[in-house]
């Protein structure tokens, strides 16, 4: 039976951490894993092609400009279903249609994501999919503040985009209280 997994959550709630360990898990059970990640993170991978966790934990992936990059990806190796993995899936326009519609086909789809971005605004792709999430785990993070379980995360610098890329140096994870939630849209 195939599943739809979404790990979701802060920055730096582990998030990719628990993607990394769910593939490696398929991985051992000889399960064909087909991962991806969007090209534009290159926040710990230059070239953009390895899923690299805030921790190090890393795995070598396809990176994509755009959703349809997997099903083309997937067309040019006459795949079977198995597993699609995605990381940062808030990233990648049209991702939703296009790994609902896979999952409908039998592949189990695991991907991560925030769901917020750090302006409080869900991001559109994620919502459509959570839908049709089997199992969604929200994986919180430590509030730089108080220390409580962080839920949200606080860009403490950068422009005013929903999407701006970044690690440590531009956000953190915060609680409610602290992420300064008044001021969201």
């Amino acid at each position: 039976m195939n599943e739809f997994v979404i790990f979701t959550g802060p920055m730096f709630g582990g998030k990719t951490t628990r993607l990394l360990s769910s593939i490696e898990r398929f991985r051992l059970r000889q399960k064909r894993v087909y991962i991806f990640k969007p090209l534009k993170d290159t926040r710990y991978d230059p070239e953009g092609v390895a899923i690299i966790s805030h921790t190090g934990y890393e795995t070598l992936s396809v990176p994509i400009e755009e959703a349809e990059d997997i099903n083309i990806y997937l067309e040019k190796r006459s795949a079977t279903p198995g597993i699609i993995a995605v990381d940062e899936a808030f990233m990648v326009d049209g991702i939703a249609e296009v790994l609902i519609g896979l999952y409908k086909r039998g592949f189990s789809i695991l991907i991560s994501s925030l769901q917020l971005s750090s302006k409080g605004v869900p991001f559109e792709e994620i919502s459509k999919m959570l839908p049709w999430a089997t199992k969604v785990e929200v994986c919180p993070a430590v509030c730089t503040v108080c220390g409580a379980d962080a839920f949200y995360t606080f860009k403490k610098h950068g422009s005013n985009k929903q999407l701006e890329i970044g690690g440590g140096e531009m956000y953190e994870p915060r609680c409610l209280k602290h992420c300064e939630a008044d001021k969201w849209i």
